[in-house]
């Protein structure tokens, strides 16, 4: 378990799972540049952290509400949780001034579509779901990704492999975190849209194998 002032933000799960080096710049090295993506992104999140609760027939729509987990040692917001009731209290919560038991199900907005970035949607997910079901003592078993360029919803499903993966992603970011190590450059295609490019220079780290070996035991010992 972790303290309360142990909690790193669980936000920074979806660009660990996409780039452990980027989560790094950002949270370790404190460095961050904005691009077309990066503001695109923010402006649909905006709309939807609005802190507001919305009721509509058998539904309470609730934005931007404040989650965390001890267990894995991170803290943040989900975008949208959405209420529907439920006779089962494994699966339900009292909520002020509705009667019955209420289910909750997250759903994360994203952007645009993008299999390069699907898991890292999933991962962040299924950390609010876990999250959750720590603070209401409830199960949760799905939530949806809303695709922000499509306007649809994608079912996912918090299926124990998809657990293990958000639990092994969040020690590794305790452990990152608690070295000050950023881990070594590999160049991918979608680094070529990432706002740190210019930062991290995965071409010129990345081309001389003798750099990269080098780097991938003197920056990043945990490797």
């Amino acid at each position: 378990m972790f303290t309360e002032s142990e909690l790193l933000p669980l936000s920074g799960l979806q660009h660990f799972t996409f780039c452990e080096r980027r989560w790094a710049l950002v949270h370790v090295e404190m460095i961050w540049e904005d691009n077309r993506f990066t503001a695109e992104g923010t402006s649909l999140h905006e709309r939807t952290h609005s802190g507001e609760i919305e009721s509509r027939p058998r539904v309470l729509i609730r934005r931007t509400l404040p989650v965390r987990s001890l267990r894995l040692g991170l803290s943040g917001q989900t975008d949208v949780v959405e209420f529907t009731p439920v006779t089962e209290p494994t699966t339900g919560i009292p909520i002020n001034a509705k009667p019955g038991l209420w289910k909750p199900y997250p759903v994360e907005y994203k952007r645009k579509r993008g299999r390069s970035r699907d898991s890292a949607y999933h991962v962040q997910l299924c950390a609010q779901a876990i999250c959750l079901e720590e603070m209401f003592g409830i199960a949760v078993a799905e939530g949806a990704i809303y695709d922000g360029s499509a306007r649809r919803r994608q079912l996912v499903v918090f299926t124990p492999g998809l657990r293990t993966t958000v639990e092994k992603a969040a020690a590794r970011m305790h452990e990152l975190f608690r070295t000050g190590t950023t881990p070594a450059p590999v160049f991918r295609n979608a680094c070529e849209s990432c706002s740190l490019i210019e930062r991290c220079q995965p071409h010129a780290l990345s081309m001389n194998p003798r750099v990269g070996r080098y780097l991938a035991t003197a920056v990043d010992p945990l490797s």
